[in-house]
């Protein structure tokens, strides 16, 4: 707190004032700050985490057959690239082909062959993602993300099988 220091005064003499020692005590300052430094550390979210939802199958349905006329396979290869093709592996629409993940490769394709398949078809697209064992787990999370980009609404993640290998295999990506 504050405190003044004074002298006892001499009685019956006039002694000429002379200034007065101040000290400032911020003790009570120091311990106030450090109080809401403290609480302000404690209460404040410091970063909130971002959650994409996921839709999970259940487990005892069967699965819907799906036109082969618009479904679009993206088969996830080594090095930062991925194949794709519309249609089966065994009769594509559009043969399979080599891209990248950046804008002018995987994106453009995507929104191409939503495209397409909204005119030729009339409905919207369906996109099966198949990782496979040389690729990265990276490479996932960006096909997904360009999905989500591109406003695709049904897609799945789905294992990779031997034609879709033997096809990876072919282009020199797996």
């Amino acid at each position: 707190m504050a405190e003044l220091n004074t002298a006892p005064e001499n009685k019956g003499k006039k002694v000429p004032r002379s200034k007065q020692a101040l000290r400032v005590d911020l003790t009570a300052m120091v311990d106030l700050a450090f109080l809401l430094i403290t609480f302000f550390m404690l209460t404040t979210t410091l970063a909130k985490p971002k959650i994409m939802k996921v839709v999970m199958p259940v487990a005892d349905a069967e699965p819907e057959p799906s036109g082969a006329s618009r479904s679009l396979t993206i088969c996830l290869g080594a090095d930062d690239k991925a194949m794709w093709y519309l249609g089966t592996a065994d009769e594509p629409i559009i043969s399979a082909t080599v891209t990248n993940y950046s804008k002018d490769g995987l994106r453009r394709v995507i929104n191409n062959m939503r495209q397409k398949v909204l005119e030729t078809t009339g409905k919207t697209m369906l996109v099966l993602v198949k990782p496979s064992a040389k690729s990265v787990y990276s490479n996932l999370v960006n096909t997904i993300d360009e999905l989500n980009i591109a406003a695709v609404d049904q897609y799945s993640i789905a294992d990779t099988d031997a034609k879709d290998v033997a096809m990876l295999r072919d282009k020199h990506v797996y």
